[in-house]
């Protein structure tokens, strides 16, 4: 089910500037049982997108209003909500572009991460690294081709999620979802000052771990090596919305503490 400007609908023109250069930013949220999970976080994340991008401002308590609204009567799902410049103006320039553009999908539910949070996964390093550029760092813009690449990769692979450095070889985050790893009672996390998506979840487990007296958190340039020494390590994304890693590389891991300690704050 789509919706382009709070019409339900399957189309959006040709000129809009998301198509002619992806010139936007969107956000994937959890519905459950009628309801977008963490809705004033989504909400801020595209705040922070559309500033940073320097984009006609949105009408945020409309959009607000239509995601719920969308999530209404679904069990469980995934709302995406893109937000464009709009259309307009003449080559990269934004002059006369008219915006914003909201477009809004609803899809069903992957349920292979209810499995793969009991199970646990497998990660795999990918070949494709990630551009360093501290304009876009952190923001879910809508040029993901290096995600894209990432996940064909990955498809030729028997693991569930890829780890992903930059062009430094710092490790970075996974294809859709952000990393954390632990030793000890010191948890890890990577910066994300040049390259990387700075998720909802990743936001809400860092709020947690910075309140917890049980673990330590340091927000860290390392390279995939640091996972050799990992006595845990843990992915997240909104949608997960928090799985335990069984192996990365030839690195095996099977203790749950900090899985225990994050999930009931995760989950609900």
């Amino acid at each position: 089910m789509f919706w382009v400007n709070g019409v339900q609908q399957q189309t959006i023109s040709l000129g809009d500037r998301a198509v002619q250069f992806g010139d936007g930013c969107f956000t994937t949220a959890w519905v459950k049982n009628g309801e977008v999970q963490r809705l004033s976080a989504h909400i801020a994340r595209l705040q922070d997108a559309v500033a940073r991008l320097m984009m006609p401002v949105c009408n945020w308590h409309t959009l607000a209003a239509e995601m719920r609204e969308a999530a209404l009567g679904c069990a469980e799902g995934v709302l995406k909500v893109i937000l464009s410049r709009g259309e307009g103006g003449r080559g990269y320039s934004a002059q006369g572009a008219v915006g914003p553009t909201r477009v809004m999908s609803l899809s069903g539910y992957p349920q292979h991460y209810h499995l793969w949070r009991q199970q646990g996964i497998e990660l795999a390093l990918s070949p494709v690294a990630l551009s360093r550029n501290p304009l876009l760092a952190g923001l879910k813009h809508l040029n993901r081709l290096e995600q894209v690449l990432i996940r064909t990769h990955l498809d030729n692979s028997q693991a569930q999620e890829a780890l992903v450095v930059d062009t430094a070889g710092m490790l970075v985050e996974c294809c859709a979802a952000n990393i954390f790893w632990r030793t000890g009672r010191q948890v890890f996390t990577p910066a994300l000052s040049y390259a990387g998506v700075d998720g909802i979840m990743r936001q809400h487990i860092i709020a947690q771990l910075l309140h917890s007296r049980e673990f330590s958190l340091e927000i860290v340039s390392l390279p995939p090596a640091a996972l050799a020494d990992a006595e845990e390590v843990i992915v997240c994304n909104a949608l997960m919305p928090i799985l335990p890693v069984k192996k990365s590389e030839n690195w095996h891991y099977n203790a749950s503490q900090l899985f225990d300690f994050l999930h009931p704050h995760c989950i609900n």
